[in-house]
């Protein structure tokens, strides 16, 4: 068939085909083109000689008379016969780009001698380059024509710029015959693969979706139990033995953590709510503590607040350095007076800031430095270990209330001053509203223009630190006679370094007194509050109260 599906017959069906209406020329009719809308004219076909030996692939067929045979591809008689089986069509116009040629009329005259040459020059014109013709081999019988049945004919040797070495399509010993469904073939298995890449495909997608979805339904169930469920927790008493460190300034949540990580318990949640609910929550201290494995945490907060768990040494606020060095001794099993050896030998290699100790009158240079605090103490802790711990504790408080701006604004040489007030105070307050006033009377008593003492603060807590005491009564005479530099009552101005070890409420107050008024005196009449007043006649009134509750008690009532 054509382009436009001329089969057999003489004429092509479709009405755009340039050969539309045309009757054949094996008829012996007229052939009339009918493209580019004009009229062909017509003239007597040229009679064939019946002596020319012509050859059409092969011969003529002898029905014929000499004349070639019809050829319902070519009815014109222009083109090489094609091969219906090549998968390539010929070109009809015989002319470049596949256009058809202009249209001539040739003069009458010279049409004759055109044909006459034209019957013996269409076999012999050149074939188009663009078009090549497969080779076949010339038969020799009646029915060797052209549209027969070549037969299976053998491979040419394939260049070996196209020879195939080692593809992975599997084509290596492929007859040649199966060229022509080669391509489906290699389809074929290509889909193969594409199939079996889209199957690993799914199944990967499938599984980070079922991941996906696990993990988004693990997370909210966890965030579900979280925030509405109860909190893990063990049950009973717990078993085994562990030690748990809880760091200074830790929260209930922090102090639950610690003990999760350590085993102790299941939850931080778990413990903050039983030690909330319990109302124990504020007796929780840091420290060093022995507990069980694997505890309820109701159960862990109550051995917590039990001191026989507390495995640290616990400093109370305003505790003189001799009565620290006591108490490590004990809690290590020392001789006695071995950590107050190791103080003073190696008071320069534990950490002290760079101001302390700055007077050569100083009694013991620690003093003001071991903060008050629980400080976790293993049995195998040395003596040093133990200072270092708390003078460092002391730095890292201390720089909270930045001293050296505050010992200027209250006009003191130095930090250590600060400290030593801070002591004072300690010493001698009761409460935490007692501490702001007694840091008011230590600043006024230090005041230029207090005339009342003259600059001399007068406490006793600083006469009974220089003679390691704790009294109450004091005889007048010996305290204002006893030449020490830390009888204030002796010298005008501060001792020459803190009396104890201050903690954070009397820091507090020393760094903000109370200026409600000029506070200049006190006095604990009953032993329970501290009366404050700013004269002395005030003063001596409750003096006089106070003596004769003294004599009631020496007399028995």
């Amino acid at each position: 068939m054509t382009e436009y599906g001329r089969g057999y017959g003489s004429e092509p069906w479709h009405p755009e085909d340039p050969l539309y209406g045309d009757q054949g020329s094996s008829r012996g009719q007229e052939q009339q083109p009918q493209w580019d809308g004009q009229q062909a004219h017509r003239y007597p076909q040229q009679q064939a000689d019946p002596y020319a030996q012509q050859h059409y692939n092969g011969g003529w067929d002898g029905a014929q008379g000499g004349q070639p045979p019809y050829d319902p591809y070519d009815p014109y008689g222009q083109q090489p016969p094609a091969d219906p089986y090549s998968g390539t069509n010929p070109d009809y116009y015989a002319a470049p780009d596949a256009y058809p040629p202009q249209h001539q009329h040739p003069h009458p005259q010279a049409m004759q001698g055109q044909q006459g040459m034209q019957q013996q020059q269409q076999y012999q014109q050149p074939q188009h380059p663009q078009h090549p013709e497969p080779h076949y081999d010339e038969g020799t019988g009646a029915g060797d024509d052209w549209r027969a049945d070549p037969g299976p004919r053998e491979p040419e040797p394939e260049h070996a710029f196209f020879a195939d070495h080692g593809d992975d399509d599997g084509r290596d010993d492929l007859d040649p015959r199966e060229e022509g469904r080669g391509g489906r073939e290699r389809r074929g298995k290509k889909n193969k693969k594409n199939k079996r890449r889209s199957g690993r495909a799914c199944l990967v997608v499938t599984l980070l979706f079922a991941g996906a979805v696990g993990t988004v339904g693990y997370f909210s169930y966890d965030f579900i139990m979280s925030h509405f469920g109860p909190a893990p927790d063990y049950e009973g008493e717990g078993t085994g033995e562990v030690q748990v460190d809880i760091p200074e300034n830790s929260t209930i949540l922090q102090m639950g953590l610690a003990l999760k990580r350590a085993g102790v318990v299941k939850s931080a949640d778990a413990f903050s709510e039983a030690a909330i609910d319990s109302k124990k929550d504020k007796v929780l201290q840091p420290g060093t503590y022995s507990l069980r494995k694997h505890m309820s945490a109701a159960s862990a907060v109550e051995l917590m607040v039990d001191p026989k768990s507390r495995n640290g040494l616990t400093i109370r606020e305003g505790l003189r350095s001799g009565d620290v060095y006591k108490l490590i001794d004990t809690k290590l099993h020392l001789k006695k007076g071995t950590t107050k050896g190791v103080a003073k030998t190696e008071a320069k290699s534990l950490g002290l800031p760079s101001w302390a100790n700055n007077s050569a009158k100083i009694k013991d240079p620690l003093e003001g430095f071991l903060y008050p605090s629980t400080y976790s103490v293993g049995e195998k802790a040395k003596p040093a270990d133990v200072l270092k711990q708390m003078v460092s504790r002391a730095k890292q408080v201390y720089a909270r209330y930045d001293l050296e701006a505050n010992a200027d604004k209250f006009h003191l040489k130095s930090p250590l001053q600060l400290i030593t007030v801070a002591s004072l105070t300690q010493a001698e307050g009761m409460t935490h509203d007692d501490f702001r006033k007694m840091a008011a009377v230590v600043y006024n008593r230090l005041d230029p223009s207090n005339t009342d003492t003259n600059q001399k603060l007068e406490f006793d807590s600083a006469f009974n630190y220089l003679k390691n005491q704790s009294k109450i009564n004091i005889s007048t005479d010996e305290i204002r006679n006893y030449d020490d530099p830390y009888n204030t009552y002796f010298y005008r101005g501060l001792p020459p370094g803190p009396i104890g070890n201050p903690g954070d409420d009397a820091l507090k107050a020393t760094v903000n007194p109370d200026k409600s008024n000029r506070w200049l005196y006190f006095i604990s009449v009953d032993g329970k509050k501290t009366d404050f007043t700013t004269n002395l006649t005030d003063h001596m009134k409750l003096v006089r109260e106070f003596n004769k509750r003294q004599q009631e008690k020496k007399n028995g009532n």
